[in-house]
């Protein structure tokens, strides 16, 4: 991609992933509400290229997508308990300002963060624990309602919702990654559920490549590395955005530890 790409939220966990693996493949725009230190900036992107702005700044906001060929859209508050006054600003008219101001100004395609938590009541009582172990097949492929379990998952869900309207009336290329649990050296420790959602640092980085790369209409997708344990199909991140993850939680232990190269999960 020739143009820039626009990394809103860059100062946090999933921002400074992507910038890890794959900054120095891209020209960056970056916007923070925080100003970001230099160890945070990749090589060749310079404070100049760093917007400090609020997603909720509409102006800011413009300015930002101004001249960018695509954005990674990771800007709110990541909080599960989030209260409503916050996920309404910061998630729902934060993600509406930068679908509008996309979409005036001719960007091309936005990958936006959605959550697990956007399906998380789909793990109820008859389906948990078994669903999150490897002999389980029930799988969520991105063709379900949301079923939010937490009012961020109701945020999420409704930035779905803006971007498959802004494909459906303004042609904007949408892919919503529901993104699971983003850990960078070994997966959850002792932690099941974690383990059957996990997503690796290297996965991660890999998968927002590809949504930059691939072309696409409207897509959901999950997020997670290829888990033995998994209750989220990577059936359609493959096809369409060529999603090749490297990872698996089995690799590991429950406490996560790494495995020997033949000691297979129990």
């Amino acid at each position: 991609m020739d143009d820039p790409v626009l990394l809103t939220g860059a100062g946090g966990r999933v921002g400074q992933a992507i910038l890890a693996g794959i900054g120095p493949d891209y020209d960056w725009r970056l916007l923070d509400r925080e100003p970001l230190s230099e160890d945070e900036l990749p090589h060749g992107v310079a404070s100049d290229d760093v917007v400090v702005a609020d997603v909720t700044d509409e102006e800011a906001v413009r300015g930002a997508v101004e001249g960018v060929g695509a954005v990674i859209h990771l800007a709110g508050d990541p909080r599960p308990n989030a209260p409503w006054d916050s996920v309404l600003r910061n998630n729902i008219d934060g993600t509406h300002a930068l679908f509008e101001a996309a979409v005036d100004v001719g960007v091309r395609k936005v990958a936006f963060a959605s959550s697990n938590h956007a399906v998380g009541a789909y793990e109820t009582d008859d389906r948990t624990p078994g669903m999150y172990r490897r002999d389980d097949d029930y799988r969520l492929d991105g063709t379900e309602l949301p079923r939010p379990s937490n009012l961020y998952g109701v945020s999420k869900a409704a930035g779905e919702t803006l971007g498959r309207y802004y494909h459906d009336h303004d042609g904007l290329s949408v892919v919503c990654v529901r993104i699971g649990n983003l850990t960078k050296s070994h997966p959850p420790k002792e932690y099941e559920r974690g383990q059957a959602m996990w997503l690796s640092h290297r996965d991660c980085a890999h998968l927002f490549d590809r949504c930059l790369r691939a072309e696409y209409g409207y897509e959901i997708v999950y997020g997670i590395s290829d888990n033995d344990r998994k209750y989220y199909s990577l059936a359609r991140a493959r096809e369409v955005l060529g999603y090749d993850p490297q990872d698996n939680s089995a690799e590991y232990t429950f406490e996560g530890e790494p495995r020997g190269g033949n000691d297979l999960e129990d």
